[in-house]
């Protein structure tokens, strides 16, 4: 059975100087990355969450519920005015809370709400859940084989050449 990347393949046939393996691969790769990205996208969206509310929280998760906010401007890779935009709108939604340093009062911690722990796991859940029915379409030995690969793939692109 054809998938859509042999469809793509066929169309490029003989136009394109590329190995038709290597295309192959990255299209079927690049194509399964966006359609994990908008399952992710669907499961934030049945919860009422933009990307950008999770993924502050998911930091704010990792640091074990508290961070200062530029810790985390650190982790999302943003500005200190845009991470106090970001924060803002998380206050407001009572997802997150500011909380000043008893011992220094110029420090101020994000801390996690409950409102805001309780969002983050039902999207995470969701999130996981779409994640494991794409890969789940593989038996547990593939998806070992799959892993492995992928991570030799992932080393050589990561090492310094």
């Amino acid at each position: 059975m054809d998938d859509s990347v042999d469809r793509h393949l066929a169309r490029w046939r003989g136009k394109a100087p590329f190995d038709e393996r290597v295309e192959a691969i990255v299209t079927r790769l690049q194509f399964l990355v966006k359609h994990v990205a908008h399952t992710k996208e669907a499961a934030l969206a049945e919860v009422g969450m933009q990307d950008f509310e999770f993924e502050t929280l998911h930091r704010l998760v990792a640091r074990g519920g508290s961070a200062t906010p530029s810790e985390l401007a650190a982790d999302l890779l943003l500005s200190p005015a845009g991470m106090t935009g970001r924060l803002d709108t998380l206050e407001r939604s009572e997802l997150v809370r500011r909380v000043r340093s008893t011992e220094d009062r110029r420090r101020v911690d994000i801390e996690l709400t409950p409102k805001g722990h309780d969002l983050w796991t039902d999207a995470m859940t969701i999130r996981a859940e779409a994640e494991a029915s794409v890969v789940n379409a593989l038996p547990p030995e593939d998806q070992a084989l799959l892993d492995s690969l992928l991570k030799r793939l992932l080393l050589h692109a990561e090492t310094p050449t």
